[in-house]
């Protein structure tokens, strides 16, 4: 059996895993103790149940896709990217130059962004941003990225919350 374009493309992106779309995921409740059993540090406050990015089960792929313990966030999230490929307006081989000029972005980026202690690297980049003395260079490279962010995967917000799912 092939494996559907919707599923290489999210194994060949995990942007949405690797804290590059979002700083945290969302959790039901009732996947909290499931999800903490797997080593996760998972946030238990009302309106913030989750866990930080980038995700500790993503290991270049996601090593709990097939499993029960699978978050429901995680199944239904859907990037712009994504929803085109399953409307079939983009097809998988554009799709998936579009996620390796965005990784490319992000190397180019990442490597210049000053030393932080966290792990995300949108609150690196944010954190940067609020900078006074950020470079000219890194603020163009930062729009760039930022541009793709919202008309490739649909995410407007530097520190955007994960997406309300139904």
């Amino acid at each position: 059996m092939t494996e559907s374009p919707a599923n290489l493309l999210c194994k060949s992106c995990g942007l949405c895993c690797t804290g590059h779309l979002f700083v945290w995921t969302k959790l039901r409740s009732s996947e909290l103790d499931s999800i903490q059993s797997l080593g996760v540090n998972v946030l238990r406050e009302p309106g913030q149940r989750g866990f930080n990015q980038p995700c500790p089960l993503w290991q270049e792929h996601c090593t709990i896709h097939e499993s029960p313990q699978y978050p429901r966030f995680c199944h239904t999230y859907k990037c712009k990217l994504l929803k085109q490929l399953l409307d079939e307006k983009t097809p998988l081989p554009s799709a998936l130059i579009t996620v390796r000029r965005t990784k490319s972005l992000i190397h180019a980026l990442d490597v210049v962004l000053p030393a932080s202690p966290s792990p995300n690297f949108r609150e690196r980049l944010a954190a940067c941003l609020e900078r006074e003395d950020v470079s000219p260079e890194i603020r163009q490279q930062a729009g760039e990225l930022l541009e793709v962010y919202e008309s490739q995967f649909g995410v407007t917000d530097l520190l955007e919350d994960p997406p309300q799912n139904s």
